[in-house]
């Protein structure tokens, strides 16, 4: 998020915001993207969107690249993409961004992503790309792929960039392939496109498997109302009872 976007939004939140108190550490941190993230986390409403009618949810559907699978261990987030979705419809409303880390990319992470170091030399730090991640998002429902990796990651960076938890919900499309397709075993993204009949193209970019991801999202999504699912919870609760 550029600066005056920023303000822009800070003065939505607190109101006059004066720039001269923007100190930002050598980490791309700084006091007023933390009083963001520490507002957003706090006004979250998790719980109502799984109450609303499946044809009026917004959500946004994402997906992270990464050094590994272990933020933990030190595996950090090299990437963001994500698309924004009301109901069924794929709007245009798009996000993406690199993210600047201090330590070598892997090499299998190379192969497998196409993106190395030199690539993320101008990139944003983390912290800013968490803010405006956030800032698009603002309190629409998450939605991806297997969303453990997600969840792990996007917990780990909060805490570790603001010290703040991790609120979003987060949905993971395997609720929602299980009510349509129960008696289907498959696992990942191109197993997914490949039965749906849904070209893939740019697999591990985070934008591109977004995109990937909401094709998915918005067809069976459809399918679960045809089942007579109107909202997240009668989805839920049609996974539970089987």
């Amino acid at each position: 998020m550029g600066v005056e976007s920023f303000l822009h939004y800070m003065r939505e939140l607190y109101g006059k915001v004066n720039p001269s108190v923007l100190n930002t550490n050598s980490d791309g941190f700084n006091s007023q993207q933390l009083a963001f993230m520490r507002r957003l986390q706090k006004d979250l409403k998790v719980e109502v969107a799984s109450r609303l009618p499946l044809k009026d949810l917004r959500t946004v559907i994402f997906d992270i690249e990464t050094t590994g699978f272990f933020p933990d261990k030190g595996d950090q987030i090299i990437s963001i993409g994500a698309v924004k979705v009301r109901g069924c419809e794929i709007l245009d409303d798009q996000f993406y961004s690199l993210v600047r880390i201090n330590e070598q990319i892997p090499e299998e992470i190379v192969t497998l992503t196409g993106i190395k170091n030199d690539d993320l030399i101008d990139a944003p730090y983390l912290s800013e790309v968490l803010v405006n991640f956030f800032d698009f998002a603002k309190d629409d429902t998450l939605v991806a792929h297997h969303s453990s990796h997600e969840k792990n990651f996007m917990q780990s960076a909060c805490w570790k960039q603001f010290k703040t938890p991790f609120k979003h919900r987060i949905v993971d499309t395997s609720f929602l392939f299980q009510t349509v397709e129960p008696k289907q075993s498959i696992v990942t993204l191109e197993d997914w496109c490949i039965l749906s009949e849904i070209p893939i193209c740019d697999r591990h970019h985070a934008l591109g498997d977004a995109k990937l991801t909401a094709i998915l999202w918005t067809k069976y999504l459809a399918k679960a109302q045809e089942l007579g699912c109107k909202t997240l919870q009668d989805i839920y609760e049609r996974v539970a009872r089987r």
